[in-house]
């Protein structure tokens, strides 16, 4: 669905990106609050409000993302389908940089090698389009940011987007309400279609997290970041194949080194998680044949998955 999603915004023409914007602050709000009291889950609300450091933080993440959503509905209605792409093929590259930067992390010879090689990449595309890739690089570090708050917020998937999507809710409800005393709103002028397809960025904001916060659950932490690879893709190959975008030859060796980091990045992650639990394995076999001081046999601990792909924070694109 992520993948698939550069084919919904186009139909929401004529209206505008900051106007499709608003609407889905405005209608993922109304779609997850509903959602919330379906399920009887606003506990979490009261405690949050006693929380300023973390509304400070939700704050910040509303922010971010709103930067982010409204730069990803601009480029894909602008033609810029492949570009925006772009953006997601990196973001994990720009976040073991963030994560050197400003968490001071180390890193592995492979993860060195991989972000050196995603700068190469950059400084090519920026010579392939004659400037820098400002709305790759946009939707990446926007998307980075988002990532290194939301791990500090440590809510749950539809809870979180609901604080988000409140802290947007009236800054775009006033910004629908003046276009339309502007007589500038689609909303009201396009038809009864148009305005259903309005409303149903809600949908499309809400439903991929949803399944996405259900699949968490269930498969390797692993398996899940190397199918968010997916999306990027799908949307890189509708912006060659759908859109028909142009892929001059500097373009594609540029996407060519992204791709390299990113399989030096991957394979480095498997090959960390596939030796951390040979030796939990192996740690866990110690334990099982050397009995406790009371006479019981300890359990082994449960390994600790290692993401492979993108950061799998919980927004869409």
């Amino acid at each position: 669905m992520w993948g698939l999603v550069p084919l919904f915004w186009p139909l929401l023409k004529p209206a505008g990106a900051m106007e499709i914007l608003a609407h889905r602050m405005v209608w993922s709000l109304v779609l997850v609050a509903l959602a919330l009291l379906v399920m009887r889950r606003w506990a979490w609300a009261g405690e949050l409000l006693r929380q300023p450091r973390k509304l400070g933080l939700i704050t910040i993440a509303a922010a971010v993302i709103t930067v982010n959503w409204g730069v990803y509905i601009w480029a894909v209605n602008s033609g810029h389908v492949v570009e925006a792409s772009l953006g997601y093929f990196i973001n994990p590259l720009v976040t073991i940089a963030m994560g050197v930067l400003l968490l001071k992390e180390r890193l592995r010879p492979v993860q060195w090698v991989a972000v050196a090689v995603g700068f190469t990449a950059v400084v090519v595309l920026t010579v392939g389009y004659g400037r820098p890739p400002w709305i790759s690089l946009c939707l990446a570090f926007s998307f980075a940011t988002y990532g290194l708050v939301k791990k500090k917020i440590g809510l749950g998937g539809i809870e979180s987007l609901a604080a988000e999507t409140a802290v947007q809710f009236v800054p775009a409800l006033v910004y629908l309400l003046w276009l339309s005393a502007q007589g500038r709103s689609t909303f009201t002028s396009q038809g009864a279609g148009h305005a259903t397809l309005l409303a149903a960025t809600g949908v499309v904001t809400a439903l991929p997290l949803v399944c996405f916060g259900a699949a968490a659950i269930r498969v390797p932490l692993s398996t899940l970041g190397l199918l968010q690879y997916l999306a990027p893709v799908f949307q890189f190959l509708l912006g060659i194949l759908y859109f028909h975008e142009a892929m001059p030859p500097e373009r594609w060796a540029g996407f060519a080194l992204v791709w390299i980091a990113l399989a030096l990045l991957t394979g480095d992650a498997l090959r960390t998680a596939r030796a951390a639990a040979r030796a939990l394995r192996s740690r866990s076999a110690v334990q099982a044949s050397a009995p406790t001081a009371a006479g019981t046999v300890s359990a082994p601990r449960k390994p600790d998955s290692v993401a492979a792909g993108p950061d799998p924070v919980d927004a869409t694109p």
